[in-house]
């Protein structure tokens, strides 16, 4: 009984540990306020806003959040849309500090860093940030 007692602890830190890990994925957080020039990405910036999620190819998750983030940014007026491929980009993942795919980042119309989520964001927040902009 004393041997299965260190199991369980360790079995349970995990579960915790995976718990928050999952419900801190696709949260949009406040952005770290960088500029990202219109060079680095290879498009031009929305009118109100851009949205960039940096990708990789055998990402699952992130065909998922290309298309969460595509339906709704579909019929907005003013929001461009762009993937980047962080395999291809790598100098500008570092300056950035993506750490993991997909990342997407909400850009300002002069290209500063507003919003950031790691993993696919969720629908609602998605919608929450784009509409308060």
């Amino acid at each position: 009984m004393e041997s299965l007692l260190p199991l369980l602890l360790l079995l349970s830190i995990t579960s915790i540990a995976g718990f928050i890990y999952r419900t801190k994925k696709g949260v949009i957080r406040k952005g770290k306020r960088l500029q990202i020039t219109q060079q680095e990405i290879a498009g031009t910036y929305g009118d109100r806003l851009t949205i960039l999620q940096f990708s990789t190819t055998f990402c699952s998750e992130c065909r998922a959040a290309k298309a969460i983030v595509k339906s709704v940014v579909a019929d907005l007026a003013g929001v461009n849309y762009l993937e980047i491929d962080a395999e291809s980009n790598l100098e500008l993942v570092r300056r950035v500090d993506i750490r993991s795919t997909p990342t997407t980042i909400f850009l300002d119309k002069a290209g500063f860093e507003i919003a950031r989520a790691k993993g696919a964001p969720k629908r609602d927040q998605l919608v929450k940030v784009i509409t308060a902009l």
